[in-house]
């Protein structure tokens, strides 16, 4: 397992396959790895001759500064779960430092109004650094594929839009979201909860369920009031948001059209932890 703590010595590494374009998979994660990461990581392996997982807690796309100190570090268990898939994934897990060259600071983008949507209404400059951070990783890893989760879709649809704008050569694809046993989406979040907590968090999925249910022969708005009503009878969760989405766009659906394609997102609170989740309602 070879680990890199420095781009100069990554590139180094790596530039023999760029110049025998070699396919090269790449997984962006924050760490605390869990079985979704994995399952990108599985992808990956399966379809590209060589594969980068990074490793780095982003400190631009924290709004919150007390969610950044708390969120999971966990490198060394990280580096045995991606060794129990394979021994040949490069890790990259660089400093702040090695990153930002002592300017932690994002650069601005314009998605064409995806920004401005659920997540960005709620976390502002959140997409900034998002962008940021990934468009910095790919000129470092230069990969031919990299892979993202459907959990953060609306991340999704902007690192495409990222990607075409900036005409950065790399296929970016979505992978479905991973769900523990109960449904609730796996998050790095999630080892913040107590296994009561987790529990109870299957409220989540089980509402999208139902909304999407709902979503054939209720209106957009009738759809959202049963959610926001059904987070006022359980004290224990603040609902942020619930919002009905064209896919494409990410703005919210006031009137069904049968030739688009509608989406379910949502953010929560439980004890001062965020989740959120998402679901396809076609």
């Amino acid at each position: 397992m070879l680990i890199f703590n420095k781009q100069t010595d990554l590139k180094a590494y790596l530039s023999p396959f760029w110049t025998a374009k070699t396919t090269i998979g790449f997984v962006p994660t924050m760490g605390a790895l869990h079985d979704g990461h994995l399952s990108l990581l599985r992808k990956a392996l399966q379809e590209n001759k060589v594969v980068v997982m990074s490793i780095f807690v982003n400190p631009t796309q924290f709004n919150n500064p007390e969610d950044l100190e708390k969120y999971p570090r966990t490198l060394d268990r990280d580096v045995q779960k991606i060794a129990t898939l394979s021994d040949k994934v490069i890790i990259y897990a660089p400093t702040v430092e090695d990153i930002y060259n002592g300017k932690t600071v994002s650069e601005s983008f314009n998605y064409d109004g995806l920004e401005h949507q659920m997540e960005g209404k709620h976390r502002p400059g959140h997409f900034d650094g998002v962008g940021t951070i990934v468009k910095r990783l790919f000129e470092i890893v230069q990969p031919s594929n990299s892979y993202f989760g459907e959990k953060d879709f609306q991340q999704l649809q902007i690192i495409k839009k990222l990607v075409q704008k900036h005409k950065i050569p790399v296929n970016v694809i979505g992978c479905p979201i991973h769900r523990e046993k109960n449904g609730l989406a796996m998050s790095s979040r999630n080892e913040r909860l107590t296994e009561t907590e987790k529990e109870e968090s299957t409220l989540i999925f089980k509402t999208l369920t139902t909304a999407k249910k709902l979503f054939g022969t209720k209106s957009a708005k009738e759809v959202s009031e049963f959610v926001k009503k059904t987070f006022e009878n359980h004290p224990k969760f603040s609902l942020e948001y619930f919002q009905i989405a064209d896919e494409a766009t990410l703005k919210p659906c006031f009137r069904k059209s049968k030739n688009k394609k509608y989406r379910a997102f949502i953010a929560v609170f439980i004890n001062n932890i965020r989740l959120i989740d998402t679901i396809s309602l076609n």
